[in-house]
């Protein structure tokens, strides 16, 4: 994990000089609600914590336990803190894009495949940031000359039924926007995507990586290692409050090119040019 090699690279090395508490709540919030208890009756010296799915339920128990935090679009507007700059509470961390970055997949996802004149976006509409992604996704489509529709999915049935009735649909392709439930069945997704012959754009590289069209985004990965940084630093005495929150600076456009064929699509040599990885 990007996270414990971050901190050891910092001295921190579990079961030596520091002990890691693992919960994993996947999308569902009953168990995220139940873990946030469990992590704070451990009394911890800092808390790690994924999503707003994971750090909301942790806020309305403990404004002093300091939580370092990555995946969250909009920790602002959820709540989280004060401002980036200042978040003046107990919770900092690191935010993965802006929502006009939603916008920017469906530039890509037009690029690859033109010939799409209709966008089905997946979202979940039980987090707050998703409506801002997919706001973007709305104002970048008629340029693009695209229509967008918006269809909230909470499970893995409910995308399967999405995807399902965009089989056969005319110059239909798919942005998937980043939440626990579309990133814990990317496989579902990707597989049901490829079944179904339909383009589709992703958040983050691993989704090209494991067979999606074209993504645009952050590796998480660098996030995870670089939020070591800041549990090393709450270790050592800083308060969260006093730590920025940490916006990214690079962003990575990655297309699968064997996927493009099995589409049938030519991928335009300057796009593939202005790619940082292009699998074949």
């Amino acid at each position: 994990m990007a996270f414990v090699q971050g901190l050891r690279e910092l001295g921190w090395i579990a079961g030596d000089n520091i002990e890691l508490d693992y919960r994993w709540a996947g999308a569902d919030p009953v168990r995220a609600r139940n873990f946030a208890a469990q992590l704070i009756e451990l009394k911890p010296d800092a808390i790690f914590a994924e999503s707003t799915l994971g750090v909301a339920p942790l806020r309305e128990l403990t404004q002093t336990i300091p939580i370092v935090f990555v995946q969250i679009a909009d920790p602002v507007g959820s709540g989280f803190v004060a401002s980036l700059a200042r978040p003046g509470g107990n919770i900092t961390g690191f935010t993965p894009f802006e929502f006009s970055l939603s916008g920017k997949l469906l530039e890509v996802l037009k690029e690859v495949a033109p010939q799409i004149n209709r966008v089905d976006v997946i979202y979940n509409q039980n987090q707050a940031p998703q409506i801002g992604m997919l706001r973007a996704v709305e104002a970048a489509a008629p340029s693009l000359g695209v229509q967008v529709n918006a269809t909230s999915a909470g499970n893995a049935d409910e995308i399967t039924q999405i995807i399902e009735a965009l089989a056969g649909q005319p110059a239909a392709g798919v942005i998937v926007l980043p939440n626990p439930v579309t990133m814990g069945n990317r496989d579902l997704i990707i597989a049901l995507m490829a079944r179904y012959r339909l383009p589709a754009a992703y958040p983050f590289p691993f989704f090209a990586r494991e067979g999606g069209l074209v993504a645009y985004g952050i590796d998480p990965a660098t996030q995870w290692h670089d939020a070591a940084s800041y549990v090393d630093r709450v270790l050592k005495g800083a308060k969260p409050a006093d730590l920025p929150v940490q916006q990214p600076t690079k962003f990575q456009l990655t297309i699968n090119l064997k996927t493009a064929k099995a589409l049938g699509l030519q991928v335009p040599t300057f796009l593939q040019q202005r790619a940082d990885e292009v699998i074949d």
